[in-house]
């Protein structure tokens, strides 16, 4: 494995997330359909980048470049890859980004429905983590195998690893359907505690039960970090939403940084996940009895 594919994963990554902020911009601007049709631009290839035609515009031109690199990605993991399912997420990675443009392409030829406005969301959140997991592959520590460690903790880590991923998909879902006003803000609220007490929960038995285990401890100490943040993030963004109107770039910029921390939140719960499925043995019924011998008191 090369270093140069490694590195190309990481610029590919980081331009995933600018995506996704450039996706957030338009829906913070409401410029959706300052650009009314697709795949060009009225008519064009380059429109004139005033108004809501820069943030559309400029959106569907990172697309365009992340798609292109996705196509790299593709060929050179065929190319180069030894490992078959490596080859595989490649051509899967980019099948999702030919699906995330033509969801972008339907928000505009259907005028921007809701459901699919959140599904144009949900996905992109979805290829940035899975382009960040292909990082992770990709890397010089991967390469170094696992170091197996025994799950002892009362409550399962690998399920709860597993299901973290989810939970915060869940509430992406529900902050892209306020954002598109397919209901109202509380939802995304209530489901905020529920996603912030749970990783939180996860996390915190991740790095109890293994602190000297570099491989589960940086993607748990990176979900915290990402997770106080996020949560800073929210309430900055719930606030300067209530006063909208005499700080308008205040909530836009909250906004788009919330999205971001959102993409960034789901990428760290991924990581923690592959990285418990690979190093945490599955534990018994019978090793949990041992270790928690009042259970059959």
């Amino acid at each position: 494995m090369t270093k140069s594919l490694h590195r190309y994963t990481l610029l590919l990554a980081v331009l995933t997330l600018f995506l996704v902020v450039a996706g957030a911009s338009v829906t913070s601007h409401e410029a959706g359909l300052s650009v009314p049709d697709w795949p060009l631009s009225y008519g064009q290839v380059m429109p004139e980048m005033t108004g809501g035609v820069f943030f559309e515009h400029g959106h569907r031109m990172v697309a365009t470049l992340v798609g292109m690199l996705t196509i790299g990605l593709a060929i050179w993991l065929a190319r180069v890859d030894k490992r078959a399912w490596m080859r595989k997420l490649g051509w899967i990675a980019l099948g999702a980004v030919i699906v995330q443009g033509l969801l972008g392409g339907l928000t505009v030829k259907l005028l921007l429905p809701p459901s699919v406005s959140i599904a144009h969301a949900c996905v992109a959140q979805l290829f940035f983590a899975l382009i960040v997991s292909i990082v992770l592959f990709t890397s010089q520590q991967w390469q170094e195998g696992p170091e197996m460690v025994d799950d002892h903790s009362w409550l399962p880590i690998r399920t709860l690893a597993v299901i973290a991923p989810a939970v915060v998909l869940a509430q992406i879902a529900l902050g892209a359907g306020f954002r598109h006003r397919a209901f109202g803000v509380m939802p995304h609220v209530v489901g905020s505690f529920v996603v912030a007490i749970y990783l939180l929960i996860t996390a915190v038995l991740v790095l109890l039960e293994f602190p000297q285990h570099r491989a589960l401890r940086t993607p748990a100490q990176a979900l915290l970090a990402i997770l106080f943040l996020q949560l800073m993030l929210g309430v900055a963004a719930f606030v300067a939403r209530l006063d909208a109107a005499a700080h308008p770039l205040q909530m836009v910029l909250s906004t788009v940084a919330h999205v971001a921390g959102g993409g960034l939140t789901l990428a760290a719960s991924v990581m923690l996940a592959i990285e418990v499925l690979r190093n945490v043995r599955v534990r018994s019924a019978v090793g949990v009895f041992e270790n928690h011998p009042a259970v059959i008191s």
